[in-house]
């Protein structure tokens, strides 16, 4: 039998903040308002543009090309490095805004929000097209006058996101079951969110060729030629507004990455990095109030190799230096040691709840746990890095702060870390 459209009213909203990296500098330095701008990892030739600004764009620079294909289109682009403390600073304005309209906000990432209006309809007294003209209202007056977003609203996240895409930069428009078939006519494989190229040729492969095609297949194709699995289901029901996005899955692992611009196997230089590293991640994983018994190190190398390892211990880590001596260890073994590092990351995994016991001041384990909390509330009142270990001095222009785009549990800390 064949599931029809959902009819209940579209009370899904996606807000995606335009070119938010770019838009966000523009706003903070107006001489660089209505200029091509690009933010890259790296200002250098081989950077990668991780944002471009609208103006940018119309040149036809993309997210992904390299700071040297950025200037080939537009000799006069201006690069600039991220700003992750005015976009942290933006990211948490405009979440603020968004729950005075609901207590059901979820960041999809630094620059993209759904609010969930589902539980809202007993007070809701205006249009959900209302309230989005007013969040774009407030993010030009409350945050600054060249931030824009556009707003999409649907009867589930899928469509909602689909249809925030729809008139960028600044558009607001809504899905429902009356004009969805009309919009999905409209629309290639890769203009839906989710579709990539590796998707787009399963589906090319299944006879499905557009939007409209993967609209009208029936589910088992969709089930058990195309996807051969539950994802088949997922995209039919998907396609029809009906809701299978809406899951919180439980937090598996805390990781951190550093891109090395200059590639090294000295064991001294790479154990520094790893130590800032677990730094990093161990401040994560205690403010979430974990411990972890699992430790991953993975290694990419200058020639494009690729090595990992990790390990499962019998005690728990909680320490930095916890972190530190078991990834250090697990580095360690690397199969050939004189390989030039390019990228390193950290990750610990088995994750258990911090039973917050009572410690005992003859316990060394203990005294650890003791100066390690102690470090964090230094460093969360007075800045990261205030208190940091020995191996560590010197580093500060090592590991520059970066925000993750897709991975919304980097965002975490925003709102957990104790003011001071």
């Amino acid at each position: 039998m064949e599931l029809p459209i959902n009819k209940n009213k579209p009370l899904i909203m996606h807000v995606d903040l335009n070119s938010c990296f770019a838009t966000v500098e523009q706003q903070a330095n107006s001489h660089l308002r209505g200029k091509p701008l690009v933010i890259a990892a790296y200002t250098t030739p081989n950077g990668c543009v991780v944002a471009p600004s609208i103006e940018a764009k119309t040149f036809g620079i993309k997210t992904g090309m390299t700071v040297r294909e950025a200037r080939l289109l537009c000799s006069h682009v201006i690069v600039r490095d991220p700003d992750p403390a005015l976009i942290r600073d933006v990211h948490i304005k405009f979440r603020n805004i968004f729950q005075d309209y609901s207590p059901h906000v979820t960041p999809k990432s630094i620059d993209e929000a759904i609010i969930d209006f589902s539980d809202m309809t007993h007070v809701l007294r205006r249009s959900l097209s209302e309230i989005g003209t007013e969040i774009k209202y407030r993010l030009r007056h409350e945050i600054g006058e060249w931030i824009s977003c556009s707003i999409g609203i649907g009867p589930n996240r899928f469509l909602a996101k689909l249809a925030a895409g729809l008139q960028k930069p600044d558009g607001l428009v809504t899905i429902d079951h009356r004009n969805l078939l009309g919009v999905l006519e409209k629309q290639s494989l890769t203009d839906l969110p989710g579709i990539n190229t590796r998707f787009e040729a399963r589906l090319n492969a299944g006879g499905i060729t557009n939007a409209i095609e993967f609209y009208h297949a029936p589910m088992d194709v969709l089930k058990k030629q195309v996807f051969q699995s539950i994802l088949g289901y997922y995209w039919y029901q998907r396609l029809r507004g009906w809701e299978v996005d809406a899951i919180d899955f439980e937090r598996k692992s805390y990781g951190q990455d550093y891109a090395l611009q200059k590639h090294t196997n000295d064991p001294h230089e790479l154990s520094k990095i790893i130590m800032k590293l677990c730094e990093k991640m161990g401040r994560r994983l205690r403010n979430a109030g974990y411990e972890a018994k699992g430790i991953h190190v993975s290694c990419i190398y200058r020639d494009g190799t690729y090595w990992h390892k990790g390990k499962t211990m019998q005690q728990t880590m909680f320490t930095t230096l916890d972190l530190f001596r078991k990834a250090l260890w697990v580095l360690n073994h690397q199969p050939d040691k004189t390989k030039l590092v390019s990228k390193i990351s950290v990750s610990c995994f088995n994750l258990d709840k911090n039973p917050g016991a009572q410690f005992s001041l003859f316990d060394n384990e203990d005294k650890e746990r003791l100066v390690q909390d102690a470090t964090d509330k230094i460093n969360a009142k007075y800045g990261e890095f205030v208190i940091t270990p020995a191996l560590m001095m010197g580093m500060n222009n090592v590991i520059l702060d970066r925000i993750s785009f897709g991975n919304v549990r980097d965002l975490e800390n925003l709102y957990d870390e104790p003011s001071g």
